[in-house]
């Protein structure tokens, strides 16, 4: 008979790996995969009840946030304000960080920047999202945590993951010693370990992006996406293009199968879309511990200057080898100087501007 290893037990075995703590960071990981069973069966049943939709409100980047979207930030402050176990969160939904001034939260040592619900587009069409969140320790010792404290470059983090909500509901994480996957079993409500020491193929045929978009794309990604659909047997192209619009979901997929994703700058978003504290950095950070790539096309995502909340990046994600060729071909097409000089043009005539 197999033993089933839940993720509370998994977490209490691998506590030792982080001498300096004394349980609190297992605590929140805890505290963390019980928000996601809470909005896991939200989204479960999101068609049969009056969630799904538009909740007629902003985020900060000046999308609409859908009503789930709102009910998962809700969710997950409260669980880790109740927790004890971090001082501030820094959410995507929300414009500044969320201090949490309790008597135990005031001197905790952790802090939790999360997407709620990455992909939350696909709430109405019964599409696979998910959530991110990233784990840093602070760096202040003294008094109130500060905004020092969460714009921490991506190298800081102590422990990330992902909770997808698709076929079935699994939770992914690293605390920096590999990456381990957890299936949340219904019939006892528990995730068990299902995917143990997760490795990301270092080739893949697979390709994600929106090539809708092929138009406002750099020379250096629309090379490469030639590269791509061109046959050769040998290289086992054509690679497939396989793109879902929900982040966790495509990257999920393609850490188990092999393959590449990429948000590069456009036109329109000189400075990449997809946001550097909440999404980027979390998922390098996994990716990079099952032995996979992850750069902004020239460097790597992880050693970033983070400077702002909601700053932006462009992302290209995946296996090793997929990720270095497309990295070439940027650096080969789109030298690093020529987009530099491009955006400072476009900077000086009013049309970008600022890192949000």
């Amino acid at each position: 008979m197999q033993v089933v290893k839940t993720l509370g037990q998994f977490i209490i075995e691998k506590q030792n790996d982080f001498p300096y703590a004394k349980g609190e960071l297992s605590r929140l990981l805890r505290d963390i995969g019980i928000a996601s069973k809470i909005v896991n069966r939200e989204v479960n049943k999101a068609g049969l009840m009056d969630i799904l939709g538009d909740a007629g409100t902003m985020n900060i980047q000046g999308e609409s946030q859908k009503k789930l979207d709102v009910y998962a930030n809700e969710q997950f402050i409260s669980a880790l304000k109740s927790g004890g176990e971090c001082c501030i969160v820094a959410s995507e939904e929300n414009d500044e960080f969320v201090y949490i001034d309790g008597e135990v939260s005031k001197n905790a040592k952790y802090i939790v920047a999360i997407d709620p619900l990455d992909g939350s587009s696909n709430i109405d069409v019964n599409v696979a999202v998910g959530t991110i969140f990233s784990i840093y320790r602070r760096k202040t010792t003294e008094g109130k945590a500060t905004l020092e404290d969460v714009l921490q470059n991506g190298t800081e983090q102590v422990a990330a993951g992902y909770v997808i909500y698709g076929s079935s509901t699994m939770l992914v994480y690293t605390t920096g010693k590999g990456v381990n996957g957890f299936t949340l079993d219904p019939s006892i409500g528990e995730f068990c370990l299902s995917h143990p020491e997760m490795k990301i193929p270092k080739e893949g045929t697979i390709y994600s992006l929106n090539e809708g978009n092929y138009v406002h794309f750099p020379d250096g990604v629309k090379k490469y996406l030639k590269y791509c659909q061109v046959e050769d047997a040998v290289t086992s192209r054509p690679y497939t293009s396989r793109y879902i619009g929900s982040m966790v979901a495509d990257i999920h997929r393609n850490m188990i199968k092999g393959g590449i994703f990429i948000y590069p700058t456009t036109s329109s978003a000189p400075n990449g879309k997809l946001r550097l504290v909440y999404e980027c950095n979390p998922m390098a950070f996994i990716i990079e511990q099952a032995g996979g790539r992850a750069t902004d096309g020239y460097n790597r995502i992880l050693e970033k200057e983070v400077v702002s909340l909601h700053q932006r990046s462009a992302i290209f994600i995946g296996s090793e080898n997929m990720v270095r060729r497309a990295e070439d071909m940027m650096r080969e097409f789109s030298p690093l100087d020529d987009q530099m000089e491009a955006d400072s043009k476009l900077e000086s005539l009013g049309i970008i501007g600022g890192l949000d």
